[in-house]
């Protein structure tokens, strides 16, 4: 089965919908005017209950189904990114410094046609919840709207959600069961030294030696503390220190991203950095203070709701365009905190050739918009169908 016909009809909506949002983007939980977007939309297409200001600004809406039944949760995030937009489309950011690079511009877009959809037809048993959640890109609003109860609230029963995939054939989907994306995790190390001359490097306590030193013994934890074929990822991405050429400066600081899947490889991680960090400032004669922060968990698939979300994806793009086990990947996703609540699963969908995400050529693919939009509709009208409906 192809895209529905009624969300066809109402492609050019979506189209003007995207590239609206697309022109007004907004960070993390500061997505006030893009909620309220969202809002109105809602309101229009008469769902039966709008709730807004959960996570912050995050809304949740409301659809009854003609029968009694579970309700299921459909997911899109509305962040954008800091960064500035080199499309030259005609929509482009209005904003200097903030582009939807990311296609959470699109997923809202989706996610608005499935309910419009679902609003006018209402051929399913239950209710359906349309999760709207800002502060996907930084700041965690999966964990903020279900610290704020968002699950039991609404007795949300499972969830699923899409992310557009560049690269991926256009309209085709993409997932796996289990762990799909990573747990991300940041660390700072604080080195102070003695600065002084650098002509006098024996009067000093040298912080970028050290800093050296660090960033190398780090490296050793992926080839020497771990199993090889666990999937780990140690990067240091940032060391800054230093101000002149005839300076020992006083301090150095090293940042980086730690991905992992298993909590057993995650708490190995952390210990062999404090005793890394540890162990070389008595070495040259430092002071190093790690600090680790831990971030998203990973996002675990569930495999009885991946075969259903699956199936549903063939029947709306084709059996031959839906990768059942495609793999996991080391990037992050916060909808990894509503998927340890409860039962779901996460999907890409092909966005086609073209810039891929985080990148200032990058612009959500239109075309997509409908397919996403039918998949999230026919979720909810298989996996909670009303007795009298046919199939």
């Amino acid at each position: 089965m192809p895209v529905l016909n009624r969300i066809a009809e109402f492609g050019p909506d979506m189209t003007e919908w995207r590239r609206h949002l697309h022109q007004h983007p907004e960070l993390g939980f500061d997505c006030h005017e893009t909620a309220a977007f969202v809002a109105e939309r809602l309101r229009e297409f008469g769902v039966d209950e709008l709730h807004e200001g959960i996570g912050q600004t995050g809304v949740v809406a409301i659809i009854n189904g003609q029968a009694d039944g579970p309700t299921i949760g459909l997911r899109a995030d509305m962040d954008a990114l800091p960064m500035a937009e080199e499309t030259g489309a005609d929509w482009a950011s209005t904003v200097p410094g903030r582009m939807h690079a990311c296609g959470h511009d699109g997923h809202t877009t989706m996610l608005l046609g499935a309910a419009r959809y679902l609003a006018e037809t209402r051929n399913f048993a239950g209710r359906v919840a349309l999760i709207f959640q800002p502060a996907e890109e930084d700041g965690g609003g999966g964990d903020a709207m279900v610290r704020d109860g968002m699950m039991e609230r609404f007795g949300i029963s499972r969830v699923f959600a899409l992310h557009n995939n560049p690269g991926q054939d256009e309209g085709s989907f993409q997932t796996t069961p289990g762990p799909i994306m990573a747990a991300v995790d940041r660390f700072e190390v604080h080195i102070r030294g003695r600065g002084g001359h650098g002509a006098m490097p024996h009067l000093t306590a040298d912080p970028v030696v050290a800093a050296v030193g660090i960033v190398n013994a780090i490296q050793t934890i992926v080839s020497r503390n771990h199993y090889a074929l666990d999937e780990l990822v140690v990067s240091v991405t940032q060391i800054h220190t230093g101000s002149a050429d005839n300076i020992v400066p006083e301090t150095a600081w090293i940042c980086g991203t730690v991905r992992t899947f298993e909590p057993h490889v995650r708490e190995m991680v952390e210990r062999r950095m404090a005793e890394i960090c540890a162990g070389q400032a008595a070495a040259y004669d430092v002071t190093a203070e790690l600090d680790y922060q831990r971030g998203y968990p990973a996002t675990v698939n569930d495999p009885r709701e991946t075969d259903f979300a699956v199936a549903v994806a063939r029947e709306v793009s084709g059996a031959n365009r839906v990768i059942a086990e495609s793999g996991r990947e080391m990037g992050a996703e916060d909808f990894s905190y509503m998927l340890e609540k409860r039962p779901g699963c996460y999907l890409f969908i092909g966005q086609g050739e073209g810039p891929g995400v985080h990148n200032p050529g990058y612009d959500f693919n239109d075309e997509i918009a409908p397919v996403g939009a039918s998949f999230f509709a026919r979720l909810v009208e298989r996996g909670q169908p009303l007795k009298t409906a046919a199939g």
